[in-house]
């Protein structure tokens, strides 16, 4: 097989704040050495590592530093590392959306990226033409679209709404169509960015096989970042592990998760808006308290024993127009998968702090460490905001922990009634 990526020596530095040089001559003269002369950039500063847990000094940070990796045709390479490793960043070098500052990368082939949800999308155009336009970009001819038309459709499963204007589209409508035109236009080289989370359960299942079908059956190779580390241990062959842009390790998936879920399985129950360096929200959503509780103790930081009752409790401020929204949390593994999903309606004072609280009854969780995706919606199911793996938290089981019995299979474990007749 022949290598269709590589990386070399790639770094990419970001100043903090500004845009530019402050001077139009500095900026031409950056263009003219860098673009032109082939030289090295004059201005680079000497900047720190990303890393998003100590306050810096300088205004200059390395995004990715000193990335060397090669990818062969028909492999699915995955990408993980913690938010704000450096994933998204060199996905956007590797689809010439941005330009590394320093190294290189040689592609053999043609592109098909999705970063963002309705990456390449006219909002005013309707599905039907947004099709034909993404083939366009990538290079398709109207012939090839056209045959390829039915099945991008179906796949989406948008059939009803494909000659409406896409603005009108829901987000999760929006990414099954961009996923459905990326996947079937026939790229040999696809990047696939976490907005898969996007999509549901089905969509998401019919996304892994057909990546799986993009690079097995038909020998295209595969670029896929998620923090979902099933969906990576069942689609990648290899996995490169990113920790503060630098690459931490690279190899066999199911060793590099395993390395990932050690190195970021810290406890951490409690969010405190006054508590933190960086503040979560934005301009719908404002999180002032997020916590697990004991709700079976008064010392409400106890220990959680799998006979306890959990309450998830919610502080924030609704900043948008609406009264009445709908907020949410997925109880997911470590390794990303959902143990369940649940949310609700409320009305919501514009402007004011509202808390909100969910109970997860005792007796029903295994032992096990956990994680909270919490998730804030309109009516119409229009995402407001979003933040994954907010709250790391562990149930034990206090009476078999002390033995040497070990842990009870399974994901949940309700207390069922038995009987002998």
């Amino acid at each position: 097989m022949s290598i269709v990526i590589k990386v070399e020596n790639l770094s990419k530095q970001y100043r903090l704040g500004n845009v530019g040089l402050g001077s139009l001559g500095a900026d031409v003269n950056r263009w003219w050495q860098t673009k032109i002369l082939g030289n090295e950039d004059p201005y680079l500063k000497i900047g720190e590592e990303n890393n998003r847990e100590v306050i810096g000094n300088s205004e200059y940070v390395w995004a990715l530093r000193d990335i060397n990796f090669d990818v062969q045709q028909g492999e699915v390479l995955g990408i993980i590392g913690r938010n704000g490793a450096g994933k998204s960043t060199l996905l956007k070098i590797l689809s010439r959306t941005t330009g590394p500052t320093t190294g290189s990368i040689k592609i053999k082939g043609r592109v098909a990226s999705l970063l963002e949800v309705g990456t390449g999308f006219h909002p005013e155009l309707t599905g039907r033409e947004n099709i034909f336009l993404n083939g366009a970009i990538l290079g398709m001819t109207k012939d090839e679209i056209r045959r390829k038309f039915d099945e991008i459709v179906a796949f989406a499963g948008i059939e009803r709404y494909v000659d409406t204007p896409v603005k009108r589209y829901s987000s999760g409508m929006y990414v099954r169509l961009a996923f459905a035109v990326a996947a079937h236009l026939e790229p040999e080289i696809l990047i696939v960015d976490e907005v898969l989370a996007v999509g549901d359960a089905e969509f998401q299942k019919k996304a892994l096989g057909k990546m799986k079908d993009v690079s097995s059956g038909q020998g295209r190779t595969v670029l896929f970042v998620s923090h979902n580390m099933a969906a990576v241990e069942t689609l990648c062959n290899r996995t490169i592990f990113l920790e503060n842009g630098r690459v931490f390790d690279i190899g066999n998936t199911s060793l590099m998760v395993q390395k990932y879920i050690s190195r970021n399985s810290e406890i951490k129950r409690k969010y405190i808006e006054n508590n933190q360096k960086e503040r979560l929200g934005n301009k719908n959503i404002t999180l002032k308290y997020v916590g697990i509780e004991n709700a079976s103790s008064k010392d409400k930081d106890e220990v959680i024993d799998l006979g306890c009752d959990i309450d998830l409790r919610i502080s924030f401020i609704n900043h948008t127009s609406i009264e009445r929204i709908s907020v949410g949390f997925d109880l997911r593994t470590l390794k990303g998968d959902t143990i369940f999903g649940s949310a609700k309606k409320f009305d919501c004072s514009i402007g004011k702090i509202s808390e909100i609280v969910c109970r997860i009854p005792g007796n029903f969780l295994n032992s096990e460490t956990y994680q909270i995706f919490l998730y804030f919606h309109t009516n119409s199911m229009d995402g407001l905001f979003s933040v994954r793996d907010l709250l790391t938290f562990e149930i034990k089981d206090m009476e078999r922990d002390s033995g040497y019995l070990g842990k009870v299979n399974g994901f949940i474990r309700p207390i069922l009634s038995w009987s002998l007749k």
